[in-house]
């Protein structure tokens, strides 16, 4: 007999299929036969299905009746039904094979009974590791209507599991960095400082949850530490990218971490300094903690997303700061780094209780560095309560050169 273990997921399996519902209600109401999902975080969103994204197409649909398929190539279906309680595990050879997985996947839509006017997320599989393919609304003849906005407005408030899976990584968020701060010395390494801290809280982070920690994608994914090459003058880059810089006294390091739990992040980032930092580094540290506690104070449920931002922008504006700015005041995050709604002036967004946001308006000078601290933090009914726990003065965060 074919051993079957049940699935694991961070999320509850009822409130799996209450998301599936409510996307069903809204397909219903639009008249169509039923939604067909391509994204990845879509997938696991609606159905906790963990799977390697690469150029092979792996599709959920339901019809608007309740019937459901999950489609993968071959090599997966034995792990599928292994490790889901999919009742229906259709699958095609591989890619590009001698016929299109796209359509096989058109027959297995009408034999589900969807067709005609169809919802997706997009319209078709995304052109990803060099895939390529027909669309939805060729191989099905199918007039196919967009959903992706309905989805992004459900991820967009948390619910309490979801919030507590965002918590828990914020944990270890705190536990990482203080590793990264501790490891991080003048003559060490970017590589060296990060790949320590990041070893050493995975692996305490894989005992302490055992079981309960998940999602993973490869043997080695956990815990990240690290700078991504914001370190001396570079950390007035608001984004750059790793070369195993080394640490000298009087640089100013822009850190990140995270620590996915089921798939759900927390982001926790800081400016830190080697060495008595100047009275200019001082300046800009203390404005940047300032910034983030306008944000802090203007985020609460009824304001707009666009407000939070002008509300920083104001700041910046009343104190010279201006031409130091690079990037809006943050983003929403949760089965991805980077969520909508953002942070910003052009994002008019009502903000209501279970969002989840990065706090991070940051000052960056090219001629002393960059200097932006960021927490997660939700939305409450009345304001925001901040889920990730580090210092943020300026002491605490002097590395002895």
């Amino acid at each position: 007999m074919e051993q079957r273990t049940p699935p694991r997921t961070g999320i509850p399996a009822l409130e799996l299929r209450e998301r599936r519902d409510r996307l069903l209600e809204h397909v219903r109401r639009e008249g169509r036969t039923g939604y067909v999902l391509f994204g990845p975080s879509y997938i696991q969103y609606f159905t906790g299905f963990w799977f390697l994204s690469n150029e092979r197409p792996v599709v959920f649909a339901q019809r608007v009746t309740g019937e459901a398929a999950v489609f993968v190539p071959e090599f997966e279906v034995e792990r599928t039904r292994a490790e889901t309680d999919f009742e229906r595990v259709e699958s095609y050879p591989e890619y590009p094979g001698v016929e299109h997985p796209m359509r096989i996947l058109a027959r297995v839509l009408s034999d589900l009974g969807i067709g005609g006017s169809i919802a997706a997320d997009q319209d078709g599989y995304p052109g990803i590791l060099g895939y390529r393919g027909p669309s939805l609304s060729d191989v099905t003849d199918a007039a196919v209507s967009m959903v992706d906005d309905v989805i992004e407005s459900m991820m967009a408030r948390k619910s309490e599991n979801e919030i507590a899976l965002i918590r828990e990584s914020g944990r270890w968020c705190a536990h990482a960095h203080r590793l990264l701060q501790e490891f991080t010395r003048p003559g060490v390494t970017e590589a060296e400082a990060s790949l320590r801290a990041g070893q050493e809280a995975t692996l305490a982070m894989l005992e302490v949850l055992g079981d309960s920690f998940g999602g993973q994608f490869g043997s080695s994914d956990g815990v990240k530490a690290g700078y991504r090459g914001q370190i001396g003058l570079r950390s007035s880059w608001a984004h750059a990218v790793a070369h195993n810089i080394e640490f000298q006294p009087g640089d100013v390091l822009v850190t990140e971490t995270g620590a996915p739990v089921w798939g759900y992040n927390a982001e926790l980032e800081r400016a830190m300094v080697i060495g008595a930092p100047t009275d200019e580094m001082r300046r800009l540290f203390d404005h940047t903690v300032a910034a983030q506690h306008v944000a802090f104070d203007a985020l609460r449920p009824g304001v707009t997303c666009a407000d939070v931002d002008g509300a920083v922008m104001r700041y910046f504006q009343a104190n010279d700061l201006l031409p130091y700015w690079r990037q809006h005041t943050g983003h929403a995050i949760g089965l991805r780094n980077h969520e909508a709604p953002f942070l910003d002036l052009g994002d008019h967004t009502p903000v209501a209780p279970g969002m989840v946001f990065t706090i991070e308006p940051g000052l960056y000078d090219a001629r002393v560095g960059g200097f932006r601290h960021s927490d997660t933090v939700v939305v409450t009914e009345d304001g925001i309560e901040i889920l990730t726990d580090y210092p943020s003065d300026i002491e605490s965060l002097t590395i002895p050169a």
